[in-house]
């Protein structure tokens, strides 16, 4: 790392956040924070509520992951506010640019994911870890990402870009234009979620129209792709200008997709396959696309990039960008990473490293 003259930076990672995925930020926070080198770092943990509220927290990691951090935060502000007050804009002794030197956020979804935390960090000029806005805001909405990607050849699937008012106002229509595009089964996604909130798979016309009530439920822009006979892949990407790119590795879901359930609550009954099981020329194939797509959409920092495998034809087809993956014990991008020889703690320190490398360009 490259921390000359700063012997212990206060770090600040940041949890929980407004979108749907607030309890997988509870569990990815937590494992960062144990992993984290306290010798290092000053560890300055600040939550965010579903409800939008900033609340500084000094208690058990263990109490981060199970939700009830947010009641013992709100009791410790309610009886020293002049300790636990945070003011995350201005400047001032409690600001948050004056009670950290770094921001990790470990949010994922709207609010977190999707570059708009990260334009508050830039206002308040603040160096933090992963994507900028552009990135971050591109690579979350899928639609718009596989547009892009489109644009440059990269194979993507065939897709459907529906706003939710179309839904509202003309669901016939709708199912009938679908139905004209893409072959059942159809993926029905909101444009702006991750961890598989909101997605469905679906077999029928019926099935159709609750999937889309679903998404749109998250979301004002839902994507709609074919349902491929696929393998899902997935690779790890690290860094700014020149970017590494990890080995190629492969979930075997529990269920009929990797849906959110599988992801996070099936008690490990889903399987990753470190390296996958594929041929030398794939694993390439899809580690150069990888670096591509990651350096078109301006990311920096980290993110993993997913990819289908069809079976049958062995043809590649890129899937989407995640700008801040999940860090469980569960969790593709760190097990990558170990497969590298990155492990935990300096996988984490190599983001905040390319986090400074970045603030200090844009600021030379």
């Amino acid at each position: 790392m490259r921390l000359e003259g700063i012997p212990m930076i206060k770090l600040g990672v940041i949890f929980g956040g407004r979108s749907g995925e607030h309890e997988i930020s509870l569990m990815s926070a937590t494992s960062v924070i144990k992993a984290i080198d306290k010798e290092k770092f000053q560890l300055v943990l600040i939550g965010i509520t579903k409800e939008g509220n900033w609340l500084l927290y000094d208690g058990p990691v263990e109490k981060i992951e199970d939700g009830s951090w947010q009641q013992e935060a709100e009791a410790a502000l309610a009886n020293d506010p002049d300790k636990y007050g945070i003011t995350v804009l201005g400047a001032g002794g409690k600001s948050l640019k004056s009670i950290i030197d770094f921001a990790l956020p470990v949010l994922h979804g709207p609010f977190g994911e999707d570059g708009t935390i990260q334009g508050l960090f830039e206002m308040a000029d603040i160096p933090y870890g992963g994507c900028g806005v552009l990135g971050s805001a591109a690579a979350m909405d899928k639609a718009l990402a596989k547009e892009i990607f489109a644009k440059r050849n990269l194979p993507v699937c065939r897709h459907l870009m529906l706003q939710k008012e179309e839904i509202e106002e003309n669901l016939q229509g709708v199912i009938q234009r679908t139905e004209k595009f893409l072959p059942y089964p159809i993926f029905v996604k909101p444009s702006n979620m991750g961890s598989s909130v909101g997605i469905s798979k679906v077999h029928n016309q019926e099935e159709l129209i609750s999937a889309l009530q679903l998404a749109a439920a998250y979301d004002r822009r839902l994507v709609l792709e074919e349902g491929l006979d696929c393998r899902e892949l997935e690779t790890g990407v690290l860094g700014n200008y020149n970017p590494e790119v990890a080995a190629v590795g492969e979930i075997l879901p529990s269920a009929e997709f990797y849906d959110y359930k599988a992801k996070y609550f099936d008690g490990g009954q889903s399987k990753m396959c470190i390296p996958a099981d594929i041929p030398d020329e794939i694993a390439q194939e899809i580690r150069v696309i990888a670096a591509e797509a990651y350096c078109l959409l301006d990311c920096s920092g980290f993110a993993r990039v997913d990819f289908f495998l069809e079976k049958g034809t062995n043809k590649v087809y890129l899937n989407e960008i995640n700008t801040i993956p999940g860090f469980t014990k569960y969790s593709m991008f760190p097990l990558l990473w170990a497969e590298a020889g990155f492990a935990y703690p300096n996988l984490i320190e190599k983001i905040i490293d390319l986090g400074l490398e970045r603030y200090k360009v844009r600021h030379r």
